[in-house]
């Protein structure tokens, strides 16, 4: 069977595409996709206690059962914002 793997931010990184059509066996699970994947491309071996995992937009665990066609999300973490420039400190005594 055949599904789609939409990788982003660091995972994209890692395999080289924000999507991959990816082909697997029937009755397949997403932590089953996940070991293939990182086999294909160790750098997502990094990520994988940390990835989020989707199918077709909802949250998924590893045990989930994939069916053909199914798109299977996987998000690392991110952080946005600014490393502090300065640090604005409040003495009244000075």
């Amino acid at each position: 069977m055949q599904i789609t793997v939409k990788c982003f931010a660091a995972c994209k990184d890692a395999v080289g595409a924000s999507s991959l059509n990816f082909d697997t066996q029937e009755d397949t699970t997403v932590g089953a996709v996940l070991d293939q994947l990182i086999e294909q491309y160790p750098g997502l071996a990094s990520y994988r206690q940390s990835l989020m995992l989707a199918v077709n937009r909802e949250y998924a665990g590893h045990e989930h059962i994939l069916e053909n066609g199914d798109e299977l999300a996987c998000i690392p973490p991110v952080s946005g914002g600014m490393q502090a420039l300065f640090t604005v400190n409040y003495h009244p005594n000075v």
